[in-house]
């Protein structure tokens, strides 16, 4: 029985993998300081014999070493996360973002053992092309605007990972997503979906940010967790970056528009200057797609979550959450 180690194992995307591996015959451990992972994440797994939790920083190396010496996979999700919080906390951005990585790769090579980095589409900065391509050139901001420090942090995360993969033959592989989405997902930390889905459901403005015209693609939950175990599981992507989204395209303000109507809610929806919404200076993408052939032909993996269904569920899993408080 493989037993994996998912770092940020609390949080929105760990704990839909831990289920997901459990379900699959793994033994799970994960490890969170709850600093945005949530205990009720877990409650579904709770009393299974193969499932394991450590509430502890993975930065503590002495709790790090103990886990990573009885797995034989690591799933690195632990990050900070939220263009809220990183334009707040930019110190803890950094250290946990770049520190963490550091804990994880020199505990792996101790023991041998597979790891899977998370990184983010930020790493393409405001975008030389679209739609972005693993090997395509990044273009950050400058370094006064540290909303782009995420960004740079992760860089450095891959950066590492490939570079111990190349010195040491540590096998690695690097997965890019592209704003994942679904139930447990928060909106505390400027996550836009659930912030939109709460403020419909309560009848409040629905605040877009900018012109509105800004576009992404949401890919869910349950697909991207499908398309992570497939490359853990796959010898060939060791040492290889892998984009994990979806490519269809909508712009904020239509995605307002969408989650209004299925909502069935009368909320106006209201354009917020990005200066009132964040910084004074903020900068944005305005476009972030993603080239989908390299995971289409290493594992055969497609989104196959529609956009409507996901929006039904993150209504639902919002109205239990206003629900209870």
């Amino acid at each position: 029985m493989t037993h994996a180690l998912i770092t940020g194992g609390a949080g929105f995307i760990g704990s839909h993998l831990a289920e997901r591996l459990i379900k699959a015959d793994y033994t799970v451990t994960i490890i969170d300081n709850l600093s945005t992972g949530q205990l009720k994440n877990l409650a579904a797994l709770e009393g299974n014999p193969n499932f394991h939790a450590a509430y502890e920083d993975i930065r503590n190396v002495v709790v790090m070493d103990r886990l990573v010496s009885e797995c034989d996979v690591i799933f690195h999700l632990a990050a900070a996360v939220g263009v809220q919080r990183i334009i707040e906390e930019p110190i803890e951005t950094i250290e946990t973002n770049i520190g963490g990585t550091e804990v994880v790769l020199k505990t792996a090579r101790r023991y041998r053992k597979k790891v899977l980095i998370a990184s983010t589409s930020e790493v393409y900065g405001k975008g030389a092309r679209f739609p972005f391509s693993e090997d395509d050139d990044s273009l950050l901001g400058p370094t006064i605007r540290n909303r782009w420090s995420y960004a740079a942090s992760k860089m450095v995360d891959e950066f590492y990972a490939l570079a111990y993969h190349k010195e040491v033959d540590l096998p690695v592989v690097i997965f890019r997503l592209f704003n994942t989405v679904g139930p447990r997902q928060s909106g505390q930390y400027g996550m836009v979906l659930p912030r939109f889905a709460r403020w419909a459901l309560q009848g409040q403005p629905i605040q877009v940010y900018g012109d509105g015209e800004q576009s992404r693609c949401f890919c869910n939950v349950r697909d991207v967790i499908g398309a992570i175990q497939s490359l853990a599981e796959l010898p060939q992507a060791v040492g290889e970056v892998f984009n994990i989204g979806s490519s269809e395209e909508i712009s904020m303000r239509a995605l307002a528009e969408r989650v209004k109507a299925r909502a069935n809610s009368s909320s106006e929806i209201r354009l917020i200057p990005y200066e009132e919404a964040y910084e004074t200076g903020f900068e944005d993408f305005r476009r972030r797609v993603p080239n989908l052939e390299k995971i289409r032909h290493a594992v055969e993996w497609e989104p196959t979550t529609s956009l409507d269904d996901t929006i039904d569920q993150i209504i639902a899993y919002q109205q239990e959450e206003l629900r209870h408080g």
